[in-house]
């Protein structure tokens, strides 16, 4: 049977005391089946081992039918925010400690890419959401995130206030520690310590859950994926925040505007053929089974 994966990207996770294991043995494993393999070029600046052909992360989207994720969810957010507008399939190796994301722990590799590179997978698109900072009506940063858009409190313990529209309507305006803007991928992330909804993972929302509102009936709500939102900050300038995904940040200032909303182009995760998100949850959360 003719491998549906031809050529294949690898991203490493930075840091990580088992990765250069584990990436040798994916190398090995995908390089036995006579696949074009190429290593991220930060990947192989930490790796020089691995004598593979080096891609920056735009040559990965745009040569390789596969990238793999070796690494735990932050790597996978990582790379699925600078793979997004390529729409290519990606997949995970975990070697973090959740993983909701990354299906594949190191010993299933030869097993399961087996499976992969010959058909035999489960696919899904997720969501994600692009965020736009405006400063006296200009532009002034922009980000894709496809767990969450937070806004929040940046260094002192003090409670930020903002006004919340959808669709141009007033929602209502808030004191709290901040917002968690997140897509049901997120909605096991920090939304979920927040007290908000577990989402179905292909669900067309985004939910909104306050971090710890200073009015308790101040509660998680869930809206459908097509909704603009905008947060305006109205406190004192200096201690607010956005962070996308926990990875990438700037200050807000009073009167400044963060825009969100569902960004164009959905990331394709690949599963083994066995994947169920109600197995990874119980699996995950320690539910009873």
């Amino acid at each position: 049977m003719e491998y549906q994966f031809n050529k294949i990207g690898i991203i490493g996770k930075f840091g990580a005391p088992t990765v250069g294991e584990t990436l040798l043995s994916l190398t090995h494993c995908l390089i036995d089946k006579k696949l074009e393999v190429f290593l991220d070029q930060d990947t192989a600046e930490r790796h020089p081992e691995n004598q593979l052909p080096v891609v920056s992360r735009d040559e990965m989207g745009q040569r390789c039918d596969l990238a793999i994720v070796v690494g735990g969810d932050g790597s996978f957010l990582n790379a699925a925010r600078s793979l997004a507008q390529f729409d290519i399939p990606m997949l995970g190796v975990n070697l973090g400690r959740l993983g909701f994301l990354t299906d594949i722990t190191p010993s299933q590799i030869d097993i399961y890419m087996e499976e992969v590179l010959n058909g035999d997978f489960t696919e899904e698109r997720r969501c994600l959401l692009q965020s736009h900072i405006l400063r006296d009506g200009e532009s002034l940063a922009a980000g894709n995130a496809l767990n969450d858009v937070v806004i929040h409190k940046l260094d002192i313990a003090r409670m930020i206030e903002f006004e919340t529209h959808i669709n141009g309507e007033f929602v209502n305006r808030q004191r709290s520690d901040g917002l968690i803007v997140s897509t049901p991928t997120g909605s096991t992330a920090y939304a979920l310590s927040g007290g908000g909804p577990i989402l179905a993972p292909t669900l067309k929302a985004i939910s909104l859950v306050p971090i710890c509102p200073h009015t308790l009936s101040n509660r998680p709500i869930v809206v459908p994926g097509n909704s603009r939102i905008e947060i305006t900050i109205m406190g004192p300038s200096g201690h607010a925040q956005v962070t996308r995904d926990g990875q990438s940040n700037e200050t807000l200032v009073a009167g400044d505007k963060v825009l969100v909303e569902r960004y164009g182009q959905n990331i394709r995760l690949i599963h083994p053929s066995n994947y169920s998100p109600f197995r990874v949850l119980r699996q995950k959360l320690g539910w009873s089974g």
